[in-house]
Parts: C-alpha cells; structure tokens; sequence
C-alpha cells in the first residue's frame, strides 16, 4: 500500500512540473515569428528594393520616395499611408490590402494588384504603364481616372492595363 502511494504522489509531481513547464515556457505562436510591423513610422525614402514583405503591415506609415522596386508585397496591409513620389515598379502587391493610401506621382509600372483592394486610395498622375489591376476592388471615380491614362501590358502576367481595369 505504501508502494503504491509513494507511486501516485511520484506521478502527481511529475504531472505538475510537466503542467508548469508548459505554463512558463511559452513559446510565440508559429504565424507571428515573422510578422513585421511598419506602424506610424517616417519611412520616407527608404529603400525597400527586392525585399520579400509578404503579409508585413504599413500602418499610416510616411514612405514618400520610398523604394519598393520588385518587392514582394502579397497580402500586405497598407493603410492610411502615404506613398508620394515612390517607386514600386515591378512590385507585387496581390492580395494586398491598400487602403486610403496617398500613390499620387508614384512609379506603379508594372505592379501586380491582382485581386488586391485600393478602396479609397488616390492615384493621381501615378504612372501605371503595365500594371494589372485584375480582381482588384478599386472605387468607381478612381477607375474612371486610371482608364484615362492606361497604357501597356504586364510583364509578368501579360495581362493589359486596360483590360485588367476593364477600361471601354
């Protein structure tokens, strides 16, 4: 009988550490360990060229003159920020939410915004030469305004401006 009880309080300890390790080792959860942030920061005239920032999160962030050239920008969140002047040629921002953001005179050619939603953002003489808004929710006002001055194809997907705007 003492055997057996010296067993169940051997388990019970056992049991606890156990209990208590895993309650004061946390670990961070496995989508976060990558998870960047670029949140009310002046980012003006950073070079962003090439990066892979995929699902990285620019929250009324100041990037005028920003370098995004080539980046790898799918299912990034933009938002309320400010991108005048930069130049994202080649960037590829599928999925990405673009929300309320400032592309007035930026470099947009050949910028892959399939299936990404611009809902109130501005593009005033933006040069969107090849890029492809296929899928991407854009306001009425702002579509009219870019069919205006559509022009090329896509290099990557060989899709025209116009007919990803579906421009007449």
């Amino acid at each position: 009988m003492k055997k057996i009880l010296l067993r169940f309080f051997g388990l019970i300890a056992i049991l606890t550490l156990v209990f208590l390790w895993i309650i004061l080792n946390p670990k961070p959860a496995f989508a976060q360990i990558n998870t960047i942030n670029y949140n009310n920061i002046n980012l003006e005239n950073r070079d962003f060229s090439h990066a892979d920032l995929a699902g990285v999160t620019f929250v009324a962030a100041e990037m005028r003159g920003a370098n995004f050239q080539g980046a790898n920008l799918t299912n990034a969140i933009l938002t309320k920020g400010v991108l005048l002047k930069a130049n994202l040629e080649g960037a590829n921002l599928s999925g990405a939410l673009v929300d309320r953001v400032t592309m007035d005179s930026a470099n947009l050619k050949n910028v892959i915004f399939t299936e990404a939603t611009l809902t109130s953002s501005r593009f005033y003489d933006a040069d969107i030469t090849g890029a492809d808004f296929t899928d991407a929710l854009i306001d009425r006002y702002q579509v009219s305004l870019l069919c205006d001055r559509a022009d090329g194809v896509n290099s990557v997907t060989g899709v025209s401006t116009r007919d990803s705007l579906g421009c007449k």
